[in-house]
């Protein structure tokens, strides 16, 4: 008898294959929407300008999704400022705050509104002046690693 060699082959190479079929179910899961390059809808994209010298500004929106599948956003970046996030404002016990939040979900057919008092995106320490009607370009991350482009629009603050 050779000493190399398992004694039972296949029970050893099971759990092998059950991690790769498990590992093939959650791509196909995560990815549904991506196999056919849906991505969600970005309408009104627009950056409150701030008071003179303020160092942070907030981008709102209309985020739709048309896609069959649901989706989740879990990050945002721009080289036009220092920090991007999700943000959401919240009431509790009647004082109003405001927390980072680690994904906007969306649902097949959905829709979420980034407005002045619930989800916004918080733009921290623009590295340049900002003037209304400047565009500066938000890249969004999906749960799946997926990336897509917005150009917001800057506008003053008695804007929306």
């Amino acid at each position: 008898m050779r000493m190399n060699r398992l004694p039972y082959p296949r029970l050893r190479s099971r759990p092998n294959r059950l991690r790769g079929a498990l590992a093939a179910l959650a791509l196909l899961a995560s990815g549904a929407a991506a196999a056919n390059g849906c991505l969600p809808k970005v309408e009104g994209a627009w950056i409150r300008m701030p008071p003179a010298g303020l160092p942070m500004m907030a981008g709102y929106a209309r985020i739709s999704n048309p896609c069959k599948a649901p989706l989740a956003i879990v990050a945002a970046h721009s080289a036009a400022f220092a920090d991007t996030s999700l943000h959401e404002t919240r009431v509790e016990g009647g004082i109003s705050r405001m927390r980072a939040t680690p994904a906007l979900r969306l649902a097949p057919g959905g829709s979420a509104t980034l407005a002045p008092g619930g989800f916004h995106l918080m733009l921290m320490r623009p590295v340049k002046p900002l003037h209304a009607g400047d565009r500066v370009t938000i890249e969004f991350t999906l749960e799946d690693g997926r990336r897509f482009s917005v150009p917001f629009e800057a506008r003053p603050i008695a804007s929306g």
